[in-house]
């Protein structure tokens, strides 16, 4: 029998790839536009690339071996070393992703170099504001990317070759990977095309010595990079997913449920309970709702029964009538 392939799935795959380049966009933009003019540095491949780039002579780093270039040779070899380690486990869609971020750096490497700096130079301040700026958007890219189930690779395919051999978790292949990039980035003499305190990018580059000031503020701006983009995928990954579970434990659990279920009309779920001193037999009543509902239905517990014992939850995302659909997952 053969697959049926239906118009919704093709425009799917459609709207899933065309995320996907975007968010590579967003990841390349914030890289070239915002942290490196300001003198910044990150990890991962665009971090070991952006290394590399600095360290090679100009003839090279500047035609041939560029930022973007170098991210996807090192990306392949490390494709190659996990093919060769762990198998093929790689889809489709990190594959893109790879080929996507190398394209979007060259392309980006196109626009004017002091695109952003314009705009930030004459505030105090600003170096930090464009690192900021320029990891919020590569957070952004690569919550997009994984939301649409795809991948940077790089530090991906280390933490699956470790994890051939060892198991170590994903956060600390990246930690680790990322402070050796970080660190061998003050140990090392690199040329950077970055704005100086005037904001003017010198186009020969500014050569940074090792151990120096400027070295080990770039190493600053490499950790500041590292902790935004974290916050800023979880934020975009789960900030519109975030919901409240409350408890709420009453003498009259059925008067609170159905107010619940009317005032506020949420649904209610009772569970068996007993309190450990009493020992007498209850239930508690427990809602699933949207963090913005969730000072509305505390208001209407309050005014139902004013000494009810209440605990209130963080969950991550919730999934069924009412919230979001299982085929997000």
């Amino acid at each position: 029998m053969g697959v049926k392939i239906s118009s919704r799935s093709i425009l799917v795959g459609i709207k899933e790839y065309l995320l996907m380049t975007f968010g590579m966009f967003c990841y390349a933009f914030g890289w070239q536009m915002c942290v490196l003019p300001a003198g910044g540095m990150g990890g991962g491949a665009a971090g070991l690339a952006t290394l590399i780039n600095a360290i090679l002579p100009a003839s090279l780093a500047g035609v041939l071996l560029t930022i973007g270039n170098l991210i996807f040779i090192i990306n392949c070899i490390l494709l190659i070393l996990g093919v060769m380690i762990v198998g093929w486990k790689f889809g489709i869609k990190t594959l893109y992703c790879i080929l996507m971020m190398s394209v979007m750096f060259n392309l980006v490497e196109v626009l004017p170099a002091d695109t952003v700096v314009n705009v930030f130079k004459g505030v105090d301040a600003w170096r930090i504001l464009m690192v900021v700026l320029g990891a919020a958007s590569c957070g952004v890219g690569i919550a997009v990317s994984f939301m649409q189930g795809g991948s940077t690779g790089g530090t991906d395919i280390v933490a699956m070759i470790i994890n051939k051999f060892r198991t170590v978790s994903y956060g600390k292949v990246l930690l680790m990977t990322d402070c050796g990039i970080l660190i061998s980035s003050v140990l090392l003499t690199t040329t950077v095309s970055m704005a100086n305190d005037a904001g003017f990018i010198d186009p020969n580059g500014v050569l940074i010595a090792p151990l120096s000031p400027d070295a080990f503020a770039r190493m600053v701006y490499g950790f500041i990079m590292i902790a935004v983009i974290g916050y800023t995928v979880d934020f975009v990954q789960s900030g519109n997913q975030q919901s409240n579970q409350i408890m709420i434990f009453c003498k009259d659990y059925e008067a609170m449920a159905n107010m619940i279920m009317t005032k506020a009309n949420r649904g209610a779920t009772l569970i068996d309970a007993m309190g450990s001193y009493s020992k007498v037999p209850s239930k508690a009543v427990m809602v699933v709702c949207r963090k913005r509902d969730t000072s509305t239905i505390l208001k209407f517990v309050r005014e139902q029964d004013s000494s009810a014992f209440i605990t209130v939850g963080s969950v991550m995302g919730v999934y069924g009538q009412g919230f979001d659909a299982l085929n997000k997952l």
